[in-house]
């Protein structure tokens, strides 16, 4: 089966969902079901908190708080009918499962002046609530309905849904979520009200100096929070994403704004020591024991770049960002952006600026969102004035502004840090880490 094949089938599963859905909490084809109707055995009860938080307390406190949660869910929380159904009150509901990248299915029925919500990853939410004016909270967003991400900042992509699709009270809503990494998208009666935007961590780190913001966290639970009013739940079903398809998703969108500057054949409209590189079924690999830095011969000054990587154990590699055309990107160049694989044992003493996707010497990226070697990783790096911002397989591990950086390693000089314009490119370090769909979009300079 064609790779263009499989990436359109794809975007129809994404675009378009199908076109029957399962009932009577059994799930449909590739699904797993979290409630088999009868009890709540998959799930365990969790106040709303800060999964950062949670992990960062000793294992004797974890545990006291699930006990002492555990107990609170079961006042609140019952199986009637082959529904899940709370009172208004109490924990939320909380998969015992930590999940990735996934598409989950929740059927839910509320009442007046109810106000819930999904957690996804442990952060808030996709918000559920009264939508009529006679709730009193259109002055917060009510009557735009159910579906957006409520807790993102004000006026970004996701806060508010994009179509009013509740249905009114006493009737069945359907919900679906698609979510790979922070980038979310969810359909609620079949109609799309958020499409892939980023569900920002900001409840959280709304509690953090803003210079230790933090992304969501790789893998968390799935949470249905209860606030208010009776809410009754079924149907609830999930799907885990491998990365081969989880990149393509995300490739998927926007993909028509971009050129492409690689053809998959030859080095055409690159110089450097391309023979170095090989290029293999529509690839471009560093030759084992090669090197040296590749680069468009176009220049940049603000642009967005996104490809897709492959790194091989131990593997080694970077971004050249604004290169001049020689000398060593990470310092003649605005930087050098790490490609490494993290959990190699002979990087586990680095400085923590020398990991993946970090400005290499600069600014340290957040760690623990690469795929396993072997695996295709989707990156996309934006590129404004002084700034960068790193997203990988869907979340954002670097956002910075390099004119802000007073430290560096080794208190080395980075002498092209103020570069306007440059180069793109690739910086071999004697390892075969591989590229593929390379795309660039300009954009335009202040």
């Amino acid at each position: 089966m064609s790779r263009i094949f499989v990436a359109l089938l794809v975007c129809l599963t994404v675009l378009c969902g199908f076109s029957v859905a399962q009932e009577d909490n059994k799930p449909p084809k590739g699904f797993t079901s979290l409630f088999n109707g009868k009890d709540l055995s998959q799930w365990r009860g969790l106040r709303g908190i800060d999964p950062y938080v949670l992990r960062a307390k000793p294992e004797q406190e974890q545990q006291a708080i699930l006990e002492k949660d555990q107990a609170n869910m079961e006042k609140h929380w019952r199986v009637e009918n082959g529904e899940i159904v709370n009172d208004g009150r109490g924990v939320y509901l909380t998969t015992k499962k930590d999940y990735g990248d996934y598409e989950f299915w929740i059927d839910y029925k509320t009442v007046a002046k109810a106000d819930s919500g999904i957690y996804l990853k442990g952060a808030p939410q996709v918000q559920i609530w009264d939508y009529t004016k006679e709730g009193g909270k259109w002055k917060i967003g009510a009557d735009k309905g159910s579906g957006g991400l409520w807790n993102n900042s004000k006026g970004a992509a996701g806060k508010d849904p994009l179509v009013l699709a509740d249905k009114p009270f006493g009737q069945w809503n359907r919900m679906r979520i698609l979510q790979i990494g922070e980038r979310t998208s969810v359909w609620l009666n079949d109609k799309l009200v958020v499409d892939h935007a980023r569900l920002e961590n900001k409840h959280w780190n709304g509690r953090r100096k803003k210079e230790d913001w933090l992304p969501l966290v790789a893998a968390g639970p799935i949470q249905l929070q209860t606030h208010g009013g009776e809410i009754r739940w079924r149907n609830a079903f999930i799907r885990e994403i491998q990365p081969n398809e989880a990149a393509k998703i995300l490739a998927s969108k926007g993909k028509d704004k971009f050129q492409s500057v690689f053809n998959g054949k030859n080095f055409e409209g690159w110089s450097g020591p391309t023979n170095n590189y090989e290029i293999i079924d529509g690839v471009i690999r560093c030759k084992k024991g090669k090197g040296g830095t590749i680069y468009t011969d176009e220049k940049y000054q603000d642009f967005v770049v996104r490809f897709q990587f492959k790194l091989p154990e131990g593997g080694n590699n970077g971004l050249a960002i604004r290169y001049p055309g020689r000398g060593d990107s990470a310092y003649v160049g605005m930087c050098e952006l790490q490609v490494l694989h993290n959990k190699a044992k002979k990087y586990a003493k680095l400085d923590k600026r020398q990991y993946h996707g970090s400005a290499y010497g600069m600014v340290a990226a957040h760690r623990g969102y690469l795929r396993d070697p072997g695996l295709w990783n989707f990156q996309e790096v934006t590129v404004k004035g002084s700034t960068i911002k790193v997203e990988l397989n869907g979340t954002v591990i670097l956002d910075a502004d390099l004119s802000k950086v007073k430290e560096y390693m080794g208190k080395r000089p980075h002498p092209g840090l103020k570069n306007k314009d440059g180069h793109f490119g690739f910086c071999g370090h004697s390892d075969p880490v591989e590229f593929r769909d390379i795309l660039i979009r300009k954009l335009e300079s202040k």
